[in-house]
């Protein structure tokens, strides 16, 4: 429990560049380096993720943390995750914001960035060989791709998913041996049941004082939002905006780009600020709820997910599920991982030198910060 732990804060110290990038970093830790699981298990898990309500990258590390310690593995590896970002966003509501300014945390958190484009670059690569092999799931990938970047909004990319799963059933699936017997699916239906009780019950807690409204209002928008990351933004912004006001809740999702790990932690700072008399337990109790929903779905099926995905027109829907995760993937290695990374030309020489020597040598991720961190002070200081 302590390893699943430490290499999850770890990667929590260090993972900026958003879900896209963290997916990346666990991919790189875990299926390259650790060997905790193999491309196509780490790649079922993304696809489970996708389906699901709740911050993507963080339900991929919980299910990581799951498949090695169980739900103990599962809690410690969330905590290790978020711990950082949770700390630094708590820090940022209750304190003063101005180390920020400083060159050399700049130039760290600018050369952090570039590295986060190396690494999704590399995984990118690597899920097209693996999942992009057969024509049809090319073209769902570049097909993803380009709707994705063409209308970047959240109904795109559940009708992406949708669509391309329904593709795969018919075009990716493989055919039933009816001599090799299937293993049972067992839903556990209690975390389900345990899911609608509280969002339902969401509706109705919020006359029982202060931390029951701020838990009411977090756990609705982990229930509701899909794909993660900055479409956390709108629902965030009506359930709390008014209460804090609209300058104060723009410098908090501002910080929480700027911090590494998931940017559900902007919850973090939005909890500190709506609970002033209590700003510790309100920051606890909005970075629970927000991430509780997304995790009760994820125990839902994670135990069978394996038999479910054996069965072969489901595993021809997660062929096309996988090419369109792909295609997802690339699209947000261009919008937001490149675009707000890369500048000049310095920039991308940095990149191409960090993919080579990452592609040639297989450095260790803690060699990769640290170079990349130099880097970014040395550019952005000298």
């Amino acid at each position: 429990m302590l390893q699943i732990f430490l290499r999850f804060f770890t990667l929590g110290l260090m993972s900026f560049g958003g879900p896209a990038a963290h997916i990346g970093y666990f991919r790189q830790t875990f299926v390259n380096e650790l060997g905790w699981l193999d491309d196509k298990r780490y790649a079922s898990l993304v696809a489970l993720s996708q389906f699901m309500p709740g911050p993507g990258s963080s339900q991929v590390g919980f299910a990581i943390g799951y498949q090695r310690g169980g739900l103990v593995g599962a809690l410690a590896a969330f905590a290790g995750f978020t711990l950082p970002s949770f700390i630094l966003m708590y820090l940022l509501a209750v304190t003063t914001s101005a180390w920020l300014a400083n060159h050399y945390v700049q130039g760290m958190i600018y050369g952090l960035k570039l590295m986060a484009v190396v690494v999704v670059a590399d995984a990118v690569l690597a899920m097209f060989k693996q999942f992009c092999q057969r024509k049809s799931a090319r073209l769902l990938m570049l097909a993803s791709a380009a709707a994705i970047l063409i209308a970047p909004f959240m109904w795109t990319q559940i009708i992406l998913l949708l669509g391309a799963a329904t593709i795969g059933i018919y075009k990716l699936s493989a055919t039933q041996d009816d001599t090799v017997p299937l293993a049972p699916i067992r839903l556990n239906y209690l975390y389900l049941l345990l899911f609608f009780v509280l969002l339902i019950g969401s509706f109705f807690m919020a006359d029982f004082g202060p931390e029951a409204w701020i838990f009411s209002e977090f756990y609705r928008v982990g229930s509701l939002v899909f794909g993660g990351g900055h479409v956390v933004l709108p629902l965030l912004e009506t359930a709390v905006g008014d209460t804090i006001g609209g300058d104060r809740f723009l410098t908090g999702y501002a910080f929480a780009q700027a911090v590494p790990g998931p940017m559900f932690t902007f919850a973090t700072f939005l909890g500190a600020e709506v609970m002033l008399d209590k700003p510790f337990m309100g920051a606890c109790i909005a970075t629970a709820a927000i991430f509780l929903p997304g995790f009760l779905l994820m125990l839902v099926g994670l135990k069978s997910w394996h038999a479910i995905a054996a069965r072969p027109k489901i595993a021809g829907a997660i062929a096309g599920v996988n090419a369109c995760v792909v295609g997802l993937l690339a699209a947000a290695l261009y919008q937001p991982v490149f675009s707000q990374a890369v500048f000049s030309g310095k920039d991308m020489a940095l990149v191409l030198l960090g993919f080579g020597a990452l592609k040639l040598f297989k450095p260790p991720m803690l060699v990769l910060v640290l170079g990349f961190s130099l880097c970014g002070i040395l550019l952005n200081v000298f």
